[in-house]
């Protein structure tokens, strides 16, 4: 049994992360840290385990074997790195880090003390995510030329996120950082290479300190174009997904969740009319994953790589939407 101290519940997604670890047959939760006394004593109580005050404390048991982190995205480095140097295995929401100087710090720690690492990218493992990369490797679309992901919802024209989402010092950002994330690893993992340079562009429809309405567009050193979209203003906006080659194309959520593929080449395959394509179950999740890890001392390296490459692109949108101007990725401090 791997036994888990829960490291806040600031995130909305911090009591699915909790439910995954009951559910799970080879984990408990046995403790609880959050930097908000009141919120983590609430939980605590909820779960029947003791609460900690202090984080080093809670780190300090022998009996802990991991951490699951969902604190403010600003305290990541922080208390990723303590757990790391603690011992304990490490399963965290996205972002890893902000930026490439805190995750590199994280990451050496992490690779310091032989811990495992796995980050929530849940989309990675969804089914159509299978099946289009299952396409792509066929070759039928050619060379990839675009890429488009959009993700958004209503949350802040309808005021069901909760407040502290809306706070640059803790989340460092907003609609890109946290919805965001997911359409632009996805857009990284369908271009198949790095982009060079980024250019963000943020809205602010709901007047908060963070942006609630973003873009950002993607430039590789092939041509390639990747749009990633998201948005905390959008109602019925659907999740969608384009990719775009030159023999063909893929379309997923366009609103309904279909996959669909037309192609011009005369390989097997080939279509001239747009086909549905199969989609698979969804495998096994990152949490399912992680535990995976733990017990056969593996690593999640596709993993990590795609939530490295994100920090890379975030903090790139971050400055470039700050600063009005393209940012290539080789300038981003290390």
């Amino acid at each position: 049994m791997i036994r888990i101290g829960k490291i806040s519940y600031w995130h909305v997604h911090a009591w699915d992360y909790t439910k995954q670890a009951q559910e799970h047959p080879g984990t408990e939760i046995v403790a609880v840290w959050d930097e908000i006394s009141q919120r983590g004593q609430a939980a605590a109580e909820k779960l029947g385990v003791p609460f900690y005050e202090d984080l080093d404390e809670m780190l300090g048991r022998d009996d802990i074997d991991a951490v699951i982190v969902d604190a403010p995205t600003a305290r990541h480095q922080e208390v990723i790195v303590a757990a790391a140097r603690a011992g304990k295995h490490i399963f965290t929401e996205k972002v890893i880090a902000a930026t490439l100087k805190e995750l590199n710090i994280i990451l050496d720690e992490v690779t310091k003390n032989n811990v495992k690492l796995t980050v929530s990218l849940p989309r990675l493992n969804d089914g159509y995510t299978l099946a289009i990369r299952d396409i792509l490797s066929q070759g039928v679309l050619g060379k990839i030329t675009l890429v488009r992901a959009r993700l958004s919802h209503n949350g802040a024209t309808a005021n069901w996120l909760p407040e502290h989402f809306y706070s640059l010092e803790e989340c460092l950002g907003g609609a890109l950082i946290d919805l965001g994330c997911h359409p632009m690893y996805l857009t990284r993992l369908f271009m198949n290479e790095m982009p060079k340079e980024v250019s963000a562009h943020f809205g602010y429809v709901t007047g908060k300190q963070v942006e609630d309405n973003a873009v950002a567009v993607l430039t590789a050193a092939s041509g390639a174009i990747g749009i990633v979209e998201a948005g905390f203003v959008n109602n019925h906006s659907p999740f969608t997904l384009e990719v775009h080659g030159t023999e063909g194309t893929l379309l997923y959520g366009t609103p309904e969740n279909q996959l669909l593929l037309r192609t011009s080449g005369s390989g097997a395959g080939s279509s001239e009319k747009w086909t549905e394509q199969a989609i698979p179950p969804a495998r096994e999740s990152a949490f399912h994953q992680w535990v995976q890890h733990i017990e056969n001392d593996t690593a999640a390296d596709e993993n990590v790589s795609l939530a490295t490459d994100l920090t890379k692109l975030m903090e790139a949108s971050n400055l470039s939407a700050r600063e009005h101007r393209a940012v290539r990725i080789d300038e981003l401090s290390k």
